[in-house]
């Protein structure tokens, strides 16, 4: 049995760690909630721990934070509080904790250095920044010094010492002439990490006066120069004449010459060096050597390998560079130099040692009293840190008690924490190489349960597809959540439905009958509340009649059909596609409301054909293959291509080169323009023709260049304008004899498919291009840059080689040989290639982001390395995505977008952005691998801009004296309203307007009542809102005050309406007045100059339909009415929908149209027939008679010229005719361009529809027909309208 163990500390720890992640709460990213929530403050923004400063610019020392209430802001420095209110060069920014010290004008920066610390405080704790140590950069210049000239013998080794001053920070050193050029360095002269410049053996060409050395200091953006430096180098012939001149002929004189000597090192002295580097630096170990001839460097690590992918050699190899070092990286590295004459080495023993570094920082913790949490603080080092705590800024053991707190070394735990537990806690942790501190706050908060989805929200899903219902939440203690179907129905269990922790309602097939009200409640011991969304379950759309394969001749037509069910609510959009891409923009296709036809067809349209139905909630599908065959035969033509050439003949055969011959064969009237030789290889490739050459139709002769080891056939084929003949017979065989391959693959490259590889493809030769069997390939590589020997392998029926175990993109060069049996082609040239990328490692770093304006902002970044792109740089990427608006405050589905950058560009402009919104974005690099990761993401808001017109402006109650405004709200505020601006004039009967009058209305109201106006009057309204930034479009309207308590005498139109589509648009309002008004309605591009274009309405319609509208075009419509002092309504604006691939459904191609039609005609028959038996009894049927002696209201008007309709509601209403007003004496209407005719579908002339005429006689006679206006169409009357007004 088990026995029963005691539970350690630790194991508490993690107990309270796993409460913690179980309970703590997580509050939801709204802004509203965020501006009402209590927090502690949080540093947002601090000034670097070591910040050296230019001593003559002003001091900007930063540090922002952020919390509920606004937090407050202090400082010390050096331990103790410093007073900033008694030094007037010191100032604290607005709302900000951030110091400036004024050095500009007069202050010493000297005087403030030190270490300053900023504390951020409010009612619920104080979190503080890092201790920041202000120094002030030094350039210092150089100390005068003598400077002796250095005369050296050839050979011999030299050390330039630069010894620049000390700076703060360091100097960067190099070496230059008088005229400011770098000195070369190479193997033999090269400068140290000291700055010294060392030579391993002069040479006479280094005798020079102006070794200069230069320490430039960034900081201050100043540069210091060391006295000039002399060196010269005495050659040996030199010598030996000096010592010849001052020697007498029995001396005995003579330098040596120039010797060889083995490599001793310059630097590091000695056998053995330490060098100690921390963890996440980079790591320069050095070896400079002298001797000659000049020694090469080689680095090794005893007992282990030099770390892949970053390692690096620099000047000169003389320098070993690892960047991001480790404890792994510790050990010995021998750096050894070597020539002809012998070899030396020195050992440095590298210990990494490591700042603290976090392994799980504290992180804030939001509670609800009652509950348990904790803060956990682990870092490690070398050597290992320790932890300390504080709590708001001070020494936990010293800070005020807590009894839900107990500390346990690195962890804090808290029990039943209540809302006086809530503080910021700092972690600090310390050794010898630097500290870390991180802020970390408890905030404890009592608030009842908050539903943030907006109320009676509606959602929309297609039967049997899952419908998810959101119930987005807040409250402390976390709320529970329940649902119900129905305002008063019960609660919602079972497996039918799927409750989710975020408080979503999923229903995993949604039927018809889940379709209604679902109530949301959330509840907590602090309060309830309740919201409402609606469901609705929408029938899925089919495709009834899919479209069928098809086989058709040239030069025919062919139509696909593709009819549609679909629920009655959604609107559908029918697209076409050939093999998955848009239809050719070509007159010759044809779309209708449910079909796709196809005139003069070739053979460019065989191919498949998909037709799509989209709705906003669902989209189908279905696709059809259409071939195309050729036309039958046509009759047999004059001129025909021409028959084959014959009697082919092959003559001085050579091995490479032999003679062709052939006789023509009959030209068929047409003469024979040239010859077409082609080959066949028997012995590669039988079967297979190959072009040859060509030669001109009077040639019947040619000679041939021939490849070896190729067993040749010919054949020729004549070409005259009608086109080629026939191939003739194949000559006989010819077998040239081998040879070495002339020449080598062609198109090698080299690309690695993963990381750690290099593939080697090429070209294969062709069976004739080999010259001979055993045609074999040698591939060759070695990495570019680097002294290896080439690596070859030999192989054959390839055509690609993979080099496994290579270091990740660094370039080779590659060649590629080929071979036979009997030798190799010439030596190849050589290609550059890479081994295999890997994703990008660094994220781009220190993203800004420039808001230009409410709709455009500027993103800036800087560059990641490129070692750390670990493959060809394509370019960024840029994320972005609104992640809510500022005015509506809400939140919404995220739809991130990317903007890609090419190459190494370093900012780009974000477009389209939505006004007075909150974004966020992250940039990452990308290479051909892919993308790297992304750096952190960047909150950006966008200014307010000027609202939309508002949604609606309604007059009602007219009395004597007012009237009363109703309006709506923007729909795009973009800001917070701050007031509407209603202006109003009167207008007279000759329609001039009177004086202006302007009021000014708070954003919060919806309605007006406008008083002490004059009675009967028209007054003519302009309405539009405002933000800080301006005002917005306007609306206007028009109304009229009543006379006596009576209705109005003065017509009116009002309510005018529109429902635009892609290029046309149903334009409809209501009419107040006199009968038989004669409408008009005018309309124009928004924003334009150019006059208002003018439609007529036929007859006393209350819609009109306008055509041939642009796509995507915002246009201005008014109506008015003639004849009735001229009235007209208030100016509507809107846009038609974007340009779609679909065309404009012809409602000819409508079944219901059809069966109308078809009644239409039955009925005109049995009309006919009855006339016709009236004449003949002797007896006419005076049609104008006896219309005007039967004035039915219900008889519909119809125009003599072109007997449309006086009233008629196309497909989409699904409206019975309206009364229209009677036909003028004149019996003419002026036409409409409009989808209210019928003349479209009419096939007489000047209303015929017989080939009698007898109708016509008796109805309406011959008349001319007048000229058409505006956009009126010319298409003759249809019969089926005549009947109409006949009926």
């Amino acid at each position: 049995m088990m026995k029963k163990k005691s539970i350690s500390a630790s194991k508490a720890s993690l107990f309270f760690f796993l409460c913690q992640m179980i309970s703590a709460l997580d509050v939801p990213l709204d802004s509203k909630l965020l501006e009402e929530l209590s927090q502690p403050p949080t540093i947002t923004q601090q000034s670097p721990k070591d910040y050296i400063v230019d001593p003559r610019e002003n001091i900007v020392i930063q540090c922002e934070a952020k919390g509920k209430p606004p937090p407050s802001f202090s400082w010390t420095r050096n331990g103790t509080h410093f007073d900033i209110d008694k030094d007037e060069l010191v100032t604290m920014k607005p709302n900000s904790g951030t110091l400036v010290i004024n050095i500009m004008n007069g202050g010493k920066a000297e005087a403030y250095e030190g270490v300053y610390q900023c504390t951020a405080r409010n009612e619920r704790g104080a979190a503080i920044s890092n201790n920041i140590v202000i120094r002030p950069s030094r350039s210092p210049l150089w100390t005068k010094e003598k400077l002796e000239p250095n005369q050296v013998r050839e050979g011999d080794s030299l050390v330039l010492h630069c010894r620049p001053p000390v700076g703060l920070p360091p100097p960067i050193i190099f070496w230059m002439d008088n005229a400011f050029q770098r000195l070369p360095q190479s193997e033999r002269v090269s400068q140290g990490l000291n700055g010294d410049l060392y030579f391993s053996n002069v040479q006479p060409e280094d005798t020079r006066e102006d070794y200069i050395c230069y320490a430039r200091f960034n900081h201050t953006q100043t540069i210091q120069q060391k006295q000039p430096i002399s060196v010269k180098v005495f050659s040996m012939d030199s010598l030996n004449d000096t010592i010849a001149a001052n020697l007498s002929d029995t001396d005995i004189y003579g330098a040596k010459p120039v010797t060889e000597r083995p490599p001793i090192l310059l630097t590091p002295t000695g056998t053995t060096s330490n060098k100690v580097e921390l963890r996440g630096n980079v790591l320069l170990l050095e070896c400079i050597a002298a001797g000659l001839p000049t020694p090469v460097i080689r680095w090794i690590k005893e007992g282990g390998e030099l770390p892949a992918n970053r390692t690096f050699f620099e000047n000169f190899k003389k320098t070993l560079k690892i960047i991001d070092v480790s404890e792994a990286d510790s050990g010995n590295y021998k750096c050894i130099a070597r020539n002809i004459l012998g070899s030396t080495h020195h050992v440095i023993s590298v210990t990494v040692k490591a700042a603290p570094y976090w392994i799980t920082a504290p992180r804030n913790l939001v509670l609800s009293p009652g509950e348990d949490g904790s803060l956990i603080c682990r870092a490690n080092g070398n050597p290992k840190p320790s932890i300390s705590w504080l709590s708001n800024g001070v020494p936990i053991a010293i800070a005020p008690e807590d009894p839900s707190r107990k500390v346990d070394g690195d962890t804090i735990i808290f029990s039943a924490v209540q809302e006086r537990s809530s503080a910021v806690y700092q972690c600090n942790a310390s050794n010898e190489y630097g500290y870390l501190l991180a802020n970390a706050f408890v905030n404890v908060l009592a608030e009842p349960p908050r539903i943030l989805t907006p109320a009676n929200k509606l959602y929309q899903v297609i039967l049997d597809s899952p419908a998810l219902i959101d119930c987005a939440y807040f409250g402390s203690p976390k709320p529970e959540i329940e649902w119900f179907k129905g305002v008063k129905g019960s609660i919602l269990r079972g497996n039918e439905y799927v409750f989710h922790d975020n408080g979503t309602l999923e229903i995993p097939v949604a039927q018809k009958d889940s379709s209604g009200t679902y109530t949301c409640v959330a509840r907590n011991e602090l309060g309830k509340i309740q919201n409402e969304v609606q469901l609705e379950v929408k029938d899925p759309t089919l495709i009834i009649k899919q479209p069928e394969y098809k086989v058709i001749q040239r030069y025919g037509h062919v139509s696909f059909e593709c009819i549609i069910k679909h629920d009655s609510t959604l609107i559908p959009t029918v697209i076409w596609l050939k093999d998955n891409d848009e239809l050719p923009d070509d007159e010759r296709f044809l779309v209708g409301k449910d079909n796709l036809t196809i005139m003069n067809v070739t053979d460019k349209d065989d191919g498949t054909y998909t037709c799509i139905v989209n709705t906003t909630l669902d989209s189908v599908s279905a696709s059809a293959v259409l071939t195309v065959v050729a036309a039958p035969p046509t009759p047999a033509i004059i001129y025909a291509r021409p028959n084959p050439p014959f009697d082919l003949e092959l003559t001085g055969q050579l091995e490479r080169s032999i003679e062709l011959s052939w006789i023509p064969g009959d030209e068929n009237n047409s003469p024979i323009t040239s010859f077409v030789i082609e080959y066949e290889d028997g012995l590669h490739e039988p079967g297979v023709w190959h072009y040859q050459t060509e030669v001109p139709g009077s040639q019947t002769t040619v000679q041939l260049k021939l490849s070896p080891y190729v067993n040749y056939s010919f054949r020729v084929i004549a070409v005259n304008e009608i086109g080629r003949s026939q191939p003739s017979e194949p000559s006989e065989q010819y077998l040239t004899k081998s040879a070495n391959p002339d020449e080598n693959p062609s198109n090698v490259q080299g690309i690695g498919s993963e990381p750690d590889n290099l593939v080697i493809t090429w070209e294969s030769l062709k069976g004739f291009q080999s010259n001979g069997p055993g045609l074999q390939y040698k591939v060759s590589w070695r990495q570019k840059d680097v002294d290896d020997e080439w690596t070859s392998v030999v192989v054959a029926n390839v055509s690609k080689y993979i080099v496994s175990g290579t270091p990740t993109f660094v370039p080779y060069e590659i060649k590629v040989q080929a071979l036979n049996d009997l030798g190799y082609a010439p030596e190849p040239s050589e290609v550059i290639g890479h081994s295999g990328e890997d994703l990008p490692m660094v994220a781009p770093g220190n993203v800004q982001v420039h808001v230009i304006n409410s709709t455009l902002a500027k993103v800036h970044w800087d560059p990641v390395p490129l070692k750390s792109v670990r493959g060809h740089l394509q370019g960024y990427k840029v994320y972005y995505w609104k992640v809510q608006s500022l005015s509506r405050r809400s939140k919404r589905h995220i739809e991130k977008k990317i903007l890609t950058f090419r190459g190494n560009k370093t900012f780009g402009m974000l477009p389209g952005l939505e006004p007075y919104s909150s974004y966020k974005l992250n940039v990452r690099v990308v290479n051909g691998k892919g993308e790297g990761p992304a750096s952190p993401d960047k909150v950006f808001k966008t200014p307010e801009g000027v609202p939309s017109s508002p949604s609606f402006l309604k007059i009602t109650n007219p009395t004597l004296d007012s009237l009363t405004l109703e309006w709506g709200s923007p729909t795009h505020p973009n800001g917070i309203l701050i007031s509407y601006i209603l202006k109003f004039q009167p207008i007279n009967n000759t329609h001039e307007l009177g004086p202006l009058v302007e009021i000014r209305i708070p954003a919060n109201e919806s309605s007006l009542i406008l008083k002490n106006l004059n009675y009967s009057t028209r007054y003519k309204f302009y309405f539009n809102a405002q933000t800080s930034v301006g005002s917005g479009s306007q609306i206007t309207e028009e109304a009229v005050t009543i006379m006596d308590e009576v209705q109005p005498l003065y017509p009116r139109i009002r309510n005018v309406t529109t429902a635009a589509a892609e290029t046309y648009a149903n334009i409809s309002w209501e009419y107040e007045g006199p009968d038989h008004a004669n409408f008009y309605v005018e309309y124009g591009v928004a924003g334009s100059k150019e006059d208002w274009k003018k439609e007529i309405v036929n007859g006393s319609r209350s819609f009109f339909v306008l055509k041939g509208l642009t796509p995507g075009t915002a246009y201005k419509v008014r109506v008015g009415a003639e004849g009735l002092s001229g009235f007209r309504s208030s100016e509507d604006v809107f846009e038609t929908g974007p340009a779609m691939a679909s065309r404009q459904v012809d409602i000819a191609t409508q079944g219901w149209f059809i069966g109308l039609m078809c009644a239409v005609a039955l009925l005109i028959l049995i009309l006919l027939i009855v006339c016709f038996i009236r004449r003949n009894k002797g007896g006419k049927y005076p049609v104008k008679e006896k219309e005007d002696a039967h004035a039915d209201p219900e008889i519909q008007p119809m125009k003599e010229d072109d007997g449309t309709f006086g009233e008629y509601s196309d497909a989409e209403d699904h409206k019975p005719l309206k009364k229209g007003s009677r036909t003028p004496s004149d019996r003419t209407v002026k036409k409409e361009d409009s989808d209210d005719s019928l003349v479209d579908y009419g096939e007489g002339v000047n209303g015929q529809f017989n080939e009698d005429g007898s109708f016509i006689g008796q109805y309406s006679g011959k008349k001319e027909k007048e000229p058409a206006e505006g956009n009126e169409s010319s298409e003759a009357p249809s019969p089926v309208n005549a009947m109409n007004s006949f009926v």
